[in-house]
């Protein structure tokens, strides 16, 4: 099926009106936005704000409960699984087999994503190299550090060669060392004209994004550049930085419980 949206627009993501109840409380709140094809687009905000809700309805894991959302062309209710095979997406909590080694990993997710069986060689060799898991490739999985298994599960979501990646927290409890390695590949996709979405509460993290958006209780409070974010939250400090930014948007709209 092709995209009931021209392959040549320049938004890979399209949000309006994005809502997503649970009963009576409301996880995300009617939030609206864009991503440009090939950026790298932060959606910060603290623990419980919505950001992992917001993300598994943009993966057509989440039916919204009301609004509209285009994910690489396609509609994400009514196309839902034409969305899940345009799009890599790796999860907060690591959700691959710790029973498999890292190739059985591979080979299952190979059958998942439906890739032709006379690609599967070269695409496991390709994310086996990439993710430098060569030499555990029979170890057990849960046998593997912590950053090592984040490696492997992004190259699971890379498998199918995806047009958008959906990343959620995806430095979450590793070492600075394998956090820097991560977002140089990261880096080194979008110059590829991979797009990529990746949530984070680190706010270090956002210097490699191109746009941001901040959410918190289901809301955004805050869009644009790092810099253009920054001056809004912090017109009277010229110090300012994101993490003084974060803490005054945050701060100023906390009558919510969590999402």
């Amino acid at each position: 099926m092709t995209p009931s949206n021209s392959d040549n627009t320049s938004e890979a993501i399209v949000v309006s009106g994005l809502e997503k109840r649970f009963g009576a409380f409301t996880a995300v709140d009617k939030i609206s936005f864009s991503v440009h094809q090939g950026e790298i687009f932060g959606f910060l905000g603290s623990n419980g704000s919505g950001k992992s809700t917001t993300i598994r309805m943009l993966c057509g894991i989440l039916t919204p409960t009301a609004g509209v959302g285009k994910v690489a062309g396609y509609d994400i209710v009514a196309e839902a699984e034409e969305v899940k095979h345009a799009i890599g997406y790796m999860s907060q909590k690591f959700s691959l087999y710790e029973d498999l080694t890292p190739l059985e990993n591979l080979r299952f997710y190979l059958g998942v994503y439906s890739v032709p069986e006379d690609r599967w060689e070269e695409r496991r060799e390709w994310v086996l190299d990439m993710t430098r898991l060569q030499e555990v490739r029979n170890r057990l999985t849960r046998e593997l550090p912590p950053g090592w298994r984040q490696r492997l599960a992004l190259g699971c979501a890379l498998l199918h060669r995806p047009r958008i990646l959906f990343l959620d927290e995806p430095t979450s409890g590793v070492d600075p060392i394998t956090r820097r390695h991560f977002w140089d590949f990261i880096g080194q996709l979008a110059r590829e004209g991979i797009t990529v979405f990746v949530t984070t509460h680190y706010m270090d993290e956002a210097r490699h994004c191109g746009r941001i958006v901040m959410i918190n209780e289901g809301r955004i409070v805050a869009s644009g550049s790092r810099e253009e974010i920054i001056r809004a939250a912090c017109p009277e400090r010229p110090d300012a930085d994101l993490n003084d930014a974060f803490i005054a948007l945050m701060s100023g709209n906390n009558r919510r419980g969590a999402a």
